[in-house]
């Protein structure tokens, strides 16, 4: 924050101001996109956009005053996925059950984020391993996203997926709106996501499409207290709860890691960031949403020289901005959203850069994480075989001391997790 007050006295404040405002048109679709996807949970999606806005708000605050980074903290695409997916769609948990989990597992991650564990772990875990949760998430976007467009359904005599029908107008939709923000992200022209979005609302407005959302007013906001503050802690010592608490720890807190470490330009940075992350990420839980994380198109306003934490606080002030201007979200159909999580999730996948493939001991293991987070719509059961799989591909390749202990105990720990979910089942 201090060079904050350096800045007004140079011609670099207009630039991280430029980067501020770049970096917020890059990420604004998640306060439509988060809300959607918590939908599928059962938080109402007129609710769950204030709490998206509010967090964002604070995150980025946060990032300004302490750590003074040019990083976005939102709630997560794919964290949101694992909440809604997997701890209330596939385990079964209430939404107020998984915001109990999430709170659980940022006081984890809170804890990590301020010792030591954070650099052991960092330094335990392989790039390949966390390149691996990146990638393998972002294909589990990329099927919700085809999902959502209408672009792939149930498959039939067999399948396990098919191509949706061109007759269907939002299928039409969805693809028209996939090529218009392809085109306009290729071309890198600010703020391409959101301008995608409005252009295939207004055509599917027009059209009168269906799959409009709820209708949403600010004058809502009388109705928020019925998601803040609602996590349901009475089965926390059941082992499904923590058993769920287990699994989002490891995603929040390697995802955060392998974020930050790729796009902060001053790695110095990278443990106050990480502190920031954990502390907003604790409390969504309190304001009603999935978990936050640094969002990775922070990058787009790094790339226009962004440097300090004045970028954050341009972006809280426009997300605090946005919240007059949510009644424009009930016009918004899913087929609108599909085409910015399925480039959002290509996006993530691009770490498969990172990913030694020549070395069939590293691929494979990050393999095992990349498809069976999406054939098996679980982002726990992926990175369990990866973490499992690593160890034991390096003891058979003589390369034994590359392991480090910590890697042998969360494997194990990792094992223990799919064996007692199988029973519990």
């Amino acid at each position: 924050m201090s060079e904050f007050f350096k800045l007004f006295k140079t011609k670099k404040l207009k630039t991280e101001i430029i980067a501020g405002i770049t970096s917020f048109f890059a990420i604004s679709y998640i306060m439509i996109v988060n809300p959607m996807i918590l939908k599928d949970a059962g938080i109402p999606m007129n609710l769950s956009v204030f709490a998206t806005i509010f967090i964002s708000v604070i995150g980025c605050l946060l990032m300004f005053v302490w750590a003074d980074a040019p990083v976005i903290l939102t709630p997560g695409m794919g964290v949101n996925a694992f909440f809604t997916y997997t701890l209330v769609v596939g385990l079964k948990f209430s939404w107020q059950e998984a915001i109990a989990v999430s709170i659980v597992s940022s006081i984890f991650y809170l804890i990590i984020a301020f010792t030591p564990l954070s650099n052991i772990l960092s330094k335990s875990i392989p790039d390949t391993l966390k390149s691996g949760i990146t990638v393998g998430i972002g294909l589990f976007l990329v099927e919700i996203g085809l999902e959502k467009a209408g672009l792939i359904v149930a498959g039939s005599n067999g399948s396990l997926l098919a191509f949706g029908s061109l007759n269907n107008s939002t299928t039409i939709l969805g693809l028209f709106g996939l090529l218009l923000t392809l085109v306009l992200f290729i071309k890198k022209v600010p703020g391409n996501f959101i301008i995608g979005i409005v252009i295939t609302t207004i055509i599917g407005v027009i059209f009168q499409i269906k799959g409009q959302a709820t209708s949403i007013s600010i004058t809502q906001l009388n109705d928020y207290s019925n998601i803040l503050i609602k996590g349901d802690f009475s089965h926390i010592v059941d082992l499904k709860f923590l058993l769920a608490v287990f699994s989002m720890t490891m995603i929040l807190v390697f995802e955060s890691m392998g974020l930050l470490e790729g796009i902060l330009p001053d790695k110095k940075k990278f443990k106050k960031s990480f502190q920031s992350s954990a502390i907003t990420s604790l409390l969504s839980g309190f304001f009603g949403t999935s978990p936050t994380v640094a969002a990775a198109e922070s990058a787009s306003g790094i790339e226009s020289g962004g440097k300090t934490g004045i970028v954050s606080l341009v972006a809280g002030m426009l997300f605090a901005i946005s919240t007059f201007f949510v009644g424009f979200l009930s016009y918004v159909p899913q087929a609108a959203i599909a085409p910015v999580i399925i480039i959002t999730g290509a996006l993530m996948m691009q770490q498969l850069r990172f990913i030694h493939l020549e070395d069939f001991s590293e691929w494979f293991p990050a393999f095992l994480i990349i498809v069976l987070i999406p054939l098996t719509g679980s982002i726990a059961t992926g990175i369990s075989f990866g973490f499992i799989c690593y160890p034991i591909v390096k003891v058979v390749n003589k390369e034994y001391k590359k392991v480090h202990p910590i890697m042998w105990i969360i494997g194990m720990l990792f094992l223990l997790n799919l064996i007692t979910n199988s029973l519990l089942v």
